[in-house]
């Protein structure tokens, strides 16, 4: 009803707004934010190779393997191929690791229309997660997150039939 309005919490708003935006401003704590997410997807896509499974970061990728400014600095999008996105989301937050499929796909047994249209074969969409990390995301807990990824993808991938 008029005349109710929370004055404390819309200036609080406008506060909170106001120091994200300063923040996403500086050239270096998004350049910082992009570094540790290329770390990331390094780690996870290294193990997962490592455990035999085809895994890449979707998206476009510089010359020297780094992302390239295009994508956000804070979000990663690694497919691991013939793998099951829901089945290694269970796993992950099992272990405390929140992530999501593609969005484009969400309640649905289809690969996600968006991945499929920026072509991505099927059976890498079909495993494809995306991550976030935020502006207070240390290395080490982007370290432990990437570990447990390549636990959870080398389990499942133990768990799939040859071929």
């Amino acid at each position: 009803r008029g005349g109710a309005e929370n004055t404390p919490a819309i200036v609080g708003a406008g506060v909170a707004a106001q120091r994200a935006d300063a923040w996403l401003n500086d050239p270096a704590h998004v350049s910082a934010g992009r570094a540790l997410r290329d770390r990331f997807e390094e780690r996870v896509v290294a193990g997962a190779r490592r455990a035999g499974v085809d895994a890449s970061v979707n998206g476009p990728l510089g010359v020297d393997g780094h992302a390239e400014p295009l994508r956000l600095w804070n979000t990663s999008s690694i497919a691991f191929a013939r793998l099951e996105a829901e089945a290694l989301l269970l796993l992950l937050s099992e272990r405390g690791v929140c992530c999501s499929g593609a969005a484009c796909s969400s309640g649905s047994l289809e690969p996600s229309s968006v991945l499929l249209a920026t072509g991505i074969p099927p059976e890498k969409a079909h495993g494809s997660l995306r991550f976030s990390l935020s502006r207070e995301t240390t290395e080490q807990e982007a370290d432990h997150a990437a570990e447990i990824v390549v636990q959870g993808v080398a389990r499942l991938s133990r768990s799939m039939p040859a071929g």
